[in-house]
């Protein structure tokens, strides 16, 4: 691609004192960025698709240019960028001429979740992730019968929003089931040894499901924190109200089914439960709605009879469709959460 673009960059006294402001060009639809040894050109003839915005890097020790994995959802393409540096490996872009909704996002470009992907990857990695509104650190509890959709949502979420999210991962006495990675989906764990860590107090909530032992351990949350991210934690009812009464300042979400034939009809779609199990867990699922409706423990109810408004009406709550004050840079003021906790 020939030789790096110039990069304009504002003064400190400009007053970005704790960052490097880079604007682009009046009729330039790309921008530059220079991050240590490295060069990012984001946008112009380059653009990856008419949906989002492309990345090129430019090394300025090889003096090469090269495309690098792109994870998350991105922001589409503008008439211009502005971009400010923040730390932590990452890059705050401006969309000139968007709506406030769409007009802040962040490339990460060597945060630890990016290095961590390229390690995984073995690749160069970005990650893009949207600005978000109001309560923005907060972990979130995401409850609901086994069968509802749960684990879906937080999927679509974490796939959208890479860089933002870190998943919880609860310890089980259960047996795996086919394609469930110890560590990943589940660490499971010896009965006795997860009875004395419950016991010793290393455990932020706990219950017993189905005969079998489910928990947060205490270790799993401050992993997820030290990371960088915001952490997500999939439990049932009983772990969520134990996490309510905890001084977990925090988000919580209960995910209803449309009716309990349709539960029904999915838990059968699966295929991994015994006719006796499947009755078991209905049971236990009515007795889970009711609570979670009539508790007082979730503050945001939502009911997941179409996947794809379902996730919508989730973002839409977690305030994923805003913007933010990152780092000491403020973006115009918004109205708090669609819905707060009670």
């Amino acid at each position: 691609m020939g030789e790096a673009p110039a990069v304009l960059v504002d003064h400190p006294e400009n007053g970005h004192s704790n960052g490097v402001c880079v604007k682009s060009e009046p009729e330039n639809t790309e921008i530059t960025v220079d991050v240590g040894d490295r060069i990012f050109l984001i946008g112009g003839t380059h653009e990856r698709n008419n949906f989002s915005i492309g990345v090129q890097i430019y090394d300025k020790i090889s003096n090469n240019w090269f495309s690098p994995i792109v994870l998350g959802t991105g922001p589409k393409p503008s008439k211009g960028y502005s971009a400010f540096v923040l730390e932590q490996g990452r890059i705050l872009v401006i969309k000139k001429g968007s709506p406030r909704n769409d007009s802040i996002w962040f490339l990460e470009v060597d945060s630890p979740y990016v290095r961590e992907q390229k390690k995984l990857l073995r690749k160069e990695v970005v990650a893009w992730s949207k600005g978000v509104r109001g309560n923005a650190e907060k972990p979130i509890v995401i409850s609901g019968p086994s069968g509802v959709g749960k684990g879906t949502l937080i999927s679509m979420l974490m796939k959208e929003f890479p860089s933002m999210f870190g998943f919880s991962v609860s310890h089980t006495t259960r047996s795996p089931r086919s394609m469930e990675m110890d560590g990943v989906h589940y660490h499971f764990a010896d009965k006795k040894v997860m009875e004395k860590e419950i016991k010793d107090g290393k455990f932020l909530e706990f219950a017993s499901v189905h005969g079998n032992l489910y928990g947060t351990s205490i270790e799993s949350v401050e992993a997820v924190t030290d990371s960088g991210k915001r952490c997500i934690l999939d439990i049932d009812v009983q772990g969520a109200r134990s996490v309510r009464a905890s001084s977990l300042d925090a988000i919580f979400i209960f995910v209803c089914p449309p009716s309990m034939k349709e539960l029904e009809d999915r838990l059968r779609a699966r295929g991994t439960e015994t006719e006796e199990q499947i009755q078991k867990r209905l049971r236990n699922a009515e007795a889970e709605i009711k609570e979670g409706i009539s508790s007082g423990i979730f503050g945001l109810i939502l009911y997941n009879d179409n996947l794809e408004e379902c996730y919508k009406k989730l973002k839409n709550l977690l305030g994923l469709d805003g913007l933010a004050h990152v780092n000491g840079v403020e973006s115009e003021k918004l109205n708090t959460m669609h819905s707060k906790n009670k």
